[in-house]
């Protein structure tokens, strides 16, 4: 059984610093592509970062590259998502994603198991 519990949201101000953890408990958990995703209420998800299985790349949505830092530790099965230069349009629920064991997402948002969610709210 997969879970992933995602911590860190909050309410900063705009120009300020989040940052995002995420615990997976899922099995081979270094063979698989981990993601961070957002969703504003009314609005579809969209992707925001993803990062290799060794951690070598990583891949930005353009709304955020050069803000955002993905990273993960695979032996502490924790992914991370450093956020700075918070603006207000960052504001939304935050969702981790964890891939397909062995194999690359075939797609966008082709991931095997996803958070709860945690609320970052940027003020202006």
């Amino acid at each position: 059984q997969v879970q992933l519990v995602e911590s860190g949201g909050g309410l900063v101000q705009a120009g300020g610093s989040l940052r995002l953890s995420c615990r997976a408990s899922v099995q081979m958990f270094e063979a698989r592509t981990m993601g961070w995703f957002r969703q504003v209420p009314g609005k579809e998800r969209e992707f925001v970062a993803k990062i290799s299985r060794s951690g070598t790349s990583s891949d930005y949505a353009d709304s955020v590259k050069g803000r955002f830092t993905i990273s993960r530790d695979n032996a502490k099965d924790m992914v991370y998502l450093q956020m700075d230069s918070l603006q207000p349009e960052d504001t939304a629920v935050y969702y981790c994603a964890a891939g397909w064991a062995g194999a690359p997402p075939r797609s966008r948002f082709d991931y095997a198991s996803w958070g709860q969610g945690t609320q970052v709210s940027v003020s202006s």
